[in-house]
């Protein structure tokens, strides 16, 4: 599509003028602190900015600089994250600032293609950080972004697809306004989360609309066009609280598959997997089958997941300690489980019983 007929710096005014006349206050905003933009930028990936605010600010006070994050036990860091998801980037937080420290004597790279070969940070990460501390104008492109030139130049190309998103990153980069990449950037993805969103947008009261493709045209629900379809997985977990006298089975989730690094409870999957445990070798007892059905939703996989009680006595504790580390548990005492990273599923449990 030729966009020679568009005045880019007039369609950047008028993000710009919007963006001030409709400030939002944040704390990662008005500094040009990299670790303070990298971290906010690596919370808000598939995060809504409510949800990853509180996040920021605990890790801003826990770590205020990246020197104290690389010196964290992961287990904290992951512990720090519970909740909000996603964890392969809480992990690869955690390396990149030990590489920060260790390679690069704690200074971030300075530009978009130095920035690029940090672990965890993408295409946009970098565009983010290379314009908010650094200045480079080097346009960012979230779904916001995709949204509102899709619709403002009336864009088909399929935003999931690689044709797409090059197109729609080159249109960026030509837009761009050279002497204020960071404001801009801010500007445009703020006007798309609040001005043209996906469901409803308010184009009556839109600075764009008389040159708006999608609004003259009656086509805000159209665009922008996105085809690709994630295959959803659906799997059932059954979980045991193997308890023997204070002290509970955990166990600690490896890689290559979700939650790596957390804590969950020895389980069963159907179609995958046996009872983890024969507890009648121990003279266990499951005693205690709770009802509630707990669902899960992850954004490739749907989990569904039922819990039991499973009682061993005291005095076969040695023996049920050799099989934990033979096979690869962890003996936690009850009053010590708060100090474990879990997955949401696992907390929502232990909330509904008060643990």
């Amino acid at each position: 599509m030729n966009y020679k007929d568009t005045d880019f710096q007039a369609f950047s005014y008028q993000i710009l003028r919007w963006y001030h006349e409709n400030p939002r206050d944040l704390p990662w905003r008005g500094t040009r602190n990299p670790y303070k933009i990298w971290l906010s930028e690596i919370i808000l990936q598939q995060t809504r900015v409510a949800q990853g605010l509180p996040y920021y600010e605990n890790f801003v006070n826990k770590y205020p600089t990246v020197q104290d994050l690389a010196n964290a036990p992961e287990e904290e860091v992951l512990r720090l994250w519970q909740g909000l998801g996603y964890y392969s980037r809480a992990r690869n937080l955690h390396f990149c600032a030990k590489y920060i420290c260790t390679e690069l004597n704690g200074k971030f790279p300075e530009s978009y293609e130095g920035l690029l070969k940090l672990k965890g940070v993408g295409s946009y990460t970098a565009s983010a950080i290379a314009s908010f501390a650094f200045g480079e104008a080097k346009a960012v492109v979230d779904g916001n972004v995709f949204r509102v030139l899709a619709r403002y130049f009336g864009i088909y190309t399929d935003i999931a697809s690689g044709k797409g998103k090059k197109q729609f990153e080159a249109l960026a980069d030509e837009i761009i306004p050279r002497d204020m990449p960071d404001e801009y950037n801010q500007a445009i993805m703020d006007f798309g989360a609040r001005q043209c969103t996906p469901t409803n947008p308010n184009c009556t009261e839109c600075p764009l609309k008389s040159n708006c493709f999608a609004y003259t045209n009656e086509l805000t629900k159209v665009l922008p066009v996105k085809i690709k379809k994630l295959k959803i997985r659906e799997r059932n977990f059954h979980y045991y609280l193997i308890k023997c006298g204070s002290k509970w089975v955990w166990n600690k989730r490896g890689s290559g598959d979700i939650w790596e690094g957390l804590f969950d409870f020895p389980s069963k999957e159907q179609g995958v997997s046996k009872n983890p445990i024969d507890w009648e070798s121990f003279e266990g007892e499951e005693t205690q089958h709770y009802e509630k059905k707990y669902r899960h939703i992850l954004s490739h996989q749907r989990l569904n997941a039922t819990f039991s009680e499973v009682e061993i006595p005291s005095k076969n504790y040695h023996k049920l300690a050799d099989w934990c580390n033979k096979e690869g548990f962890t003996l936690v005492k009850e009053d010590q489980i708060d100090e474990l990273a879990k997955p949401k599923l696992i907390v929502n449990f232990l909330t509904d019983q008060g643990i």
